[in-house]
């Protein structure tokens, strides 16, 4: 028998239905068929073979279908299950369905339904694997000890995933732009009882202002102009979940009332309507900059600061974290070596010597880039220091040392290393303006001016 045959259990307590089933399908190929000619009989059957999909009768003396439903559904919820029932009975073949049932079908049995019937149930089995193996693997992914770190902040901050995660508290992150906030929050929802449940990520400074609320709360029709029809918000379709706001302190005083709303009343009203739609969601906030000062200075809600100040977490930069760039190298260097099909085995003395070195403005974000160039570059079985960008290589303590042989000026200083961080960034503003701690307008000022100058 083939080994991927999908194993079929036919129960019927009719001999001649059995038969003509067990030995229709097993001509087909691609079945292997067993009978049983009641529910009883099914169940011992079950608990010594594994079966993919059970074919049964609904009307049956000692157990029937209805019976032998409820216990498969209850011990085996992925097995698949379709009703062969009369005409008469086919109002008790769909309250089946609600009770679990994938199918069912009409007697006397027409063989070519069969057969559309089955292969149904047998797509509905392989999605049903493929996503249960999908969500055993994303969690397994995001197990927060997956996330890299033997120093004792990194230990820390395990230690806090670890006890937050099987709550409901809300939560904030901490933490420049790479060090993996997103990977945090993943790692409590991966890691909590709302693991089968949505997570939905929402960077707040990545859209305009003016769309995040209909992008958090949702619209109805005509709500604005443009809103042509009504449009659901994340914190829907994170119902039951969780809904990661990177960002936080980018939102509008607005957002963050209907915010505040949310966490509190556990509700929320779209744009445009005023009824009230009640949500479960968890919800982990992150930020870059200080919220507690931006709070002090005016710009974020003293009540919304306190509800999302419930359980922080402070992320590290790398730079104060170097005894975990070793171990964040080699993990990097194994992915981007294998994804190449090359056989690199290590990293250079030397070589590490200037990652332990770098002030990686980037955080584990910059490393991770730099390793997949270096891998992208090198001819050897090792990464050396040629394979690593010049400014890297050269370190920033370097560009000090030139800047003060070549009498530079402080704004010459600064101008470089703005176009450093630039360039290391592929020209992305928003990224650079985090590593710089500076609001994006500076670098359209910055590049503005620089283009002045060169004409002039």
């Amino acid at each position: 028998m083939d080994a991927e045959a999908m194993k079929i259990l036919v129960v019927d307590d009719e001999a001649l239905v059995r038969d003509i089933v067990r030995k229709g399908l097993s001509k087909m190929g691609g079945y292997d068929v067993e009978v049983a000619q009641n529910g009883l009989e099914a169940i011992e059957k079950m608990e010594r073979d594994v079966f993919d999909l059970v074919l049964t009768d609904l009307k049956m003396p000692e157990m029937d279908g209805i019976e032998l439903l409820k216990t498969i559904k209850g011990t085996r919820p992925e097995m698949m299950v379709i009703l062969m029932t009369a005409y008469g009975s086919i109002e008790t073949a769909v309250e089946a369905m609600k009770l679990g049932a994938n199918d069912y079908i009409t007697k006397p049995v027409d063989f070519n339904d069969l057969l559309i019937h089955i292969s149904k149930a047998q797509k509905e089995s392989f999605l049903l694997k493929e996503n249960r193996l999908l969500r055993m693997e994303v969690k397994k992914k995001f197990e927060f000890n997956n996330i890299i770190g033997k120093s004792k902040k990194m230990q820390e901050v395990f230690s806090l995933i670890e006890k937050v995660a099987l709550g409901n508290s809300t939560v904030i992150v901490y933490g420049g732009s790479g060090t993996g906030k997103e990977l945090v929050a993943k790692a409590i929802h991966y890691n909590s009882p709302r693991v089968d449940r949505p997570f939905i990520p929402f960077n707040c400074g990545a859209i305009p202002e003016t769309l995040v609320e209909s992008e958090l709360f949702g619209h109805t029709k005509g709500a604005f102009t443009g809103a042509i029809q009504a449009k659901k918000g994340l914190f829907e379709e994170a119902n039951g979940g969780t809904l990661f706001l990177d960002e936080i302190s980018t939102i509008l005083p607005s957002v963050q009332v209907k915010l505040l709303r949310v966490l509190q009343e556990k509700e929320l009203m779209k744009v445009g309507s005023t009824e009230r739609t009640k949500i479960d969601v968890r919800m982990i906030a992150a930020t870059n900059e200080n919220l507690e000062e931006n709070m002090k200075k005016g710009k974020f809600r003293e009540d919304l600061f306190y509800r999302l100040h419930v359980f922080p977490i402070f992320l590290p930069d790398l730079k104060n974290r170097k005894e975990d760039i070793p171990l964040l190298a080699y993990h990097f260097l194994e992915f981007y070596a294998k994804e190449a099909k090359k056989a690199i085995k290590g990293i250079s003395k030397e070589a590490m010597k200037i990652l332990l070195e770098y002030h990686w403005p980037g955080n584990v974000r910059e490393l991770e880039n730099a390793i997949a160039r270096a891998v992208i570059m090198t001819d050897q079985d090792q990464l050396e220091p040629g394979d690593f960008p010049k400014d890297l290589v050269e370190g920033f303590t370097e560009m000090i040392k030139r800047g003060v042989k070549d009498r530079k000026s402080l704004d010459d200083i600064k101008s470089e290393y703005i176009k450093e961080i630039l360039k290391e960034v592929g020209g992305n503003k928003r990224i650079a303006s985090e590593i710089l701690r500076v609001n994006p307008r500076t670098l359209y000022r910055f590049e503005k001016k620089e283009q002045t100058n060169e004409i002039s």
